[in-house]
């Protein structure tokens, strides 16, 4: 049963069909991309809470206490391993969901392992939220990674599925805006909660929240047309297709069904030997694109940065209320960014946003380089300068004089 009758005609890019942007597009695709909520939100709030003292007090004092002895640099009081393994954990468990998701994703759907992921994300945060030692910690994290892993792997996957073929560019980028949205919402809450004794507990248990919104709201929509025909389920498919493009034209969503099936059944062919079938010559490059794009993407040092903002900050100089205030700026660009690539990417095309980004990326990192190099010259030209002041104040010169034998006999 369709959910409204909004539409709005979108000239067809594939074939005659001629999809259309429905309500039920629109809601369906912005439920599932709400999944991204939860990984933006984890990635702002971990380095604010990192930076807090109750939080360091209470399970990492021997950092507080290094921070506490630190006069300028305080970025090697974080040498912790405890504290690594409260950051790390999240990301060590993601990448072992990751790699089962693919097969529940696949077995069970791309709905149900969204909602295994929430609920497995909302049970992290409550553990964090009420953490009494490390070991409560580090597990609510562990929990939060498998959330993380189950909706990283089926969100994208789903609203690649659902959106119409000409606005799918738009429509994926919102898991995107979403994970950008997270992060700033974080920041703000670790801006509110950075002086309350107990803020760490309210930064960390809100997380729950986004879990919450994503579960509730993916039990209210059905699975994507073509997860139910990989698992048989041609009836619901045909159901599930009309609900999303509605039923004004269904020649067009019958044409797109019967797509749908040819693709579902290739796809099942092609299942028997998947990891044979990639390695093949012909798919040598789309390999390589997909293993390379994202592997430079991550030593760019991108998440990394994302993610320890404010500790970053910190060790340069700033104090944590403008290190957190810093962070949230960095998170109000990317996500300013990333609503001007939604609005861009299906007009001029991938290719284009990929040439763009690095080039701006290359710029700025040299850039920052260059400033660097500028910075530290002019500092050890400062220094120099003081030193000879200093000489030049004594009273003794710099390079005393040889007095003759003869006159130190007089």
């Amino acid at each position: 049963m369709p959910i409204g009758g909004l539409a709005l005609d979108v000239p067809g890019s594939g074939g005659n069909i001629n999809a259309k942007i429905t309500t039920a597009v629109v809601i369906t695709c912005v439920v599932a991309a709400s999944s991204g909520l939860i990984f933006g939100y984890d990635i702002g709030i971990s380095g604010g809470v990192t930076t807090m003292e109750p939080f360091l007090e209470k399970f990492f004092p021997s950092v507080l206490a290094k921070a506490s002895e630190a006069k300028t640099n305080v970025y090697c009081v974080y040498d912790s391993q405890l504290l690594t393994a409260f950051t790390s954990s999240l990301y060590v468990a993601g990448l072992v969901a990751s790699l089962v998701a693919s097969r529940l994703t696949a077995a069970y759907g791309r709905r149900t392992t969204i909602i295994l992921g929430g609920f497995t994300f909302f049970f992290g945060a409550v553990i964090n939220g009420f953490a009494a030692n490390i070991a409560m910690l580090i597990s609510g994290r562990i929990l939060l990674g498998f959330g993380v892993g189950f909706t990283n792997q089926a969100a994208p996957v789903y609203l690649s599925e659902v959106a119409p073929p000409q606005w799918r560019g738009a429509f994926n980028s919102g898991f995107n805006f979403f994970i950008g949205f997270g992060v700033v919402a974080a920041n703000l809450i670790n801006y509110a909660t950075a002086n309350h004794r107990n803020g760490w507990r309210i930064s960390l248990g809100l997380a729950a929240v986004p879990a919450a919104i994503m579960t509730v709201g993916c039990l209210l929509i059905s699975d994507t047309p073509s997860s139910l025909l990989a698992r048989g389920k041609h009836d619901q498919a045909r159901a599930s297709l009309f609900n999303l493009r509605g039923t004004e034209n269904r020649a067009d969503v019958e044409a797109e069904l019967a797509e749908l099936v040819k693709s579902s059944q290739l796809a099942l062919e092609a299942r028997a030997e998947p990891f044979r079938t990639i390695l093949e010559r012909r798919y040598r490059p789309q390999l390589v694109v997909a293993v390379a794009i994202p592997f430079f993407q991550q030593l760019t040092g991108i998440t990394v940065n994302a993610f320890y903002a404010p500790v970053l900050f910190q060790s340069v100089g700033f104090g944590s209320g403008p290190a957190l205030i810093a962070t949230l700026i960095l998170g109000l660009v990317n996500l300013g960014s990333i609503l001007v690539s939604t609005m861009v990417i299906d007009r001029f095309g991938r290719r284009f946003l990929f040439i763009a980004g690095g080039i701006q990326m290359f710029v700025c990192q040299e850039a920052q380089f260059s400033l660097h190099q500028t910075c530290q010259k002019l500092r050890h030209g400062s220094k120099s300068h003081q030193i000879l002041r200093q000489h030049q104040n004594l009273s003794v010169p710099l390079y005393p004089q040889r007095q003759d034998s003869d006159s130190s006999l007089q």
